[in-house]
């Protein structure tokens, strides 16, 4: 079912057993999300996610260290603001979330439309 029960620890059918004892042992407003998401969709054993800093991205480095080797690379001492907007981005981009590829796409296109002009970006 999911990866944090040992499928070998369990049968189906007790798998199955368990999940439908929790859902009968729920409050009726908790049970509105189950029927909601669908209960043979709802999977009460799944493992929780990691914590945001301990995420890594594909090359791996967490949302911290992507920062530092950025502001670094930058040789900006900037303010706390221009810093904490990057660590947004980071930890977005750490989350894989789809938003920040086209982000990171259209800045590609718009540093060379601005190198097509003469202009410096």
């Amino acid at each position: 079912m999911t990866d944090s029960i040992d499928p070998g620890e369990f049968t189906p059918e007790e798998l199955a057993e368990r999940k439908l004892y929790m859902y009968e042992k729920m409050s009726p407003r908790r049970r509105t999300f189950v029927d909601r998401v669908g209960f043979e969709n709802w999977d009460p054993f799944a493992a929780p996610f990691d914590p945001i800093d301990i995420r890594r991205d594909r090359a791996g480095f967490t949302s911290d260290q992507l920062t530092q080797l950025f502001m670094r690379h930058c040789g900006k001492n900037a303010n706390q603001e221009y810093t904490d907007a990057v660590n947004e981005f980071n930890v977005m981009l750490v989350m894989n979330f789809e938003k920040v590829r086209p982000v990171f796409e259209y800045c590609l296109w718009y540093a060379e439309h601005l190198k097509k002009h003469g202009i410096k970006p």
